[in-house]
């Protein structure tokens, strides 16, 4: 699937020179961080025309792109938005997408299978990688998200899944009148965080028989007044 791609260094001008001559390709030494150069270099022989190939792909596809590293690993970024990342290992390579929305296209075009890191799956050759169309066309879609403002980090999108938290626990009314019976019960139960409260409203509440509720509603005030929160049993000492 993939031939002829050729990674040249020269160590006395630090230049590296990417070329796939299916595609015309060049990405001269303006266009590169020396610090990925340097990743590439050390990495194992079979990773480097690997990681050649995805850095060509991702300038090509994407020419305002710009190179760093985090991580400890080359990463690619489009005004200020990450766009992917290469990794490269003892017997694999990794590459990733960093959106949301392009993981969620990854996903869909069911990319990688093995566990591996990054959306690819463990690459040990060029031909394990997908079409240089397919990834193209990723590239693109990725620069399109931050052009359009659709972009979404992993960090926002964990933000955004943060569940609100829960609303006060209701006293049931045979506890809230016990409560009132009981004035160091209450002192104790309303310096209780809402967990703790909830714990025990929620034990109080589970009870299927009247005898039953009456019996943990006894023992509820005994533990509350002495400053007991549900579990304390279960409780490191």
């Amino acid at each position: 699937m993939k031939s002829g791609c050729r990674l040249q260094l020269n160590a006395i001008e630090s230049r590296i020179v990417i070329k796939i001559p299916e595609s015309g390709l060049t990405v001269g030494k303006d266009n590169l961080n020396p610090k990925v150069d340097a990743y590439i270099a050390k990495a194992q022989p079979f990773a480097r025309p690997i990681l050649a190939h995805l850095r060509a792909l991702v300038h090509k596809g994407c020419p305002g792109v710009e190179e760093t590293i985090k991580w400890s690993r080359p990463f690619f970024e489009y005004k200020g938005a990450i766009l992917f990342y290469v990794a490269a290992f003892k017997e694999h390579c990794a590459f990733g997408v960093w959106s949301e929305e392009m993981r969620a296209v990854s996903r869909e075009a069911k990319a990688a299978g093995d566990g591996a890191m990054g959306e690819l799956g463990r690459i040990a050759r060029l031909e394990d990688l997908q079409s240089d169309k397919v990834l193209l066309e990723w590239v693109r879609q990725a620069a399109a998200l931050v052009e359009s403002g659709s972009y979404t980090s992993p960090i926002a999108a964990r933000q955004r899944a943060v569940k609100p938290p829960k609303a006060a626990p209701k006293t049931t009314p045979e506890l809230a009148a016990a409560l009132k019976k009981n004035k160091k019960a209450a002192a104790a139960f309303e310096a209780f965080s809402p967990s703790c409260k909830r714990e025990y409203i929620d034990w109080i509440a589970e009870a299927k028989r009247p005898e039953t509720r009456d019996k943990r509603i006894a023992t509820a005030m005994e533990w509350i007044a002495e400053g007991k929160q549900r579990n304390w049993k279960y409780q490191a000492r």
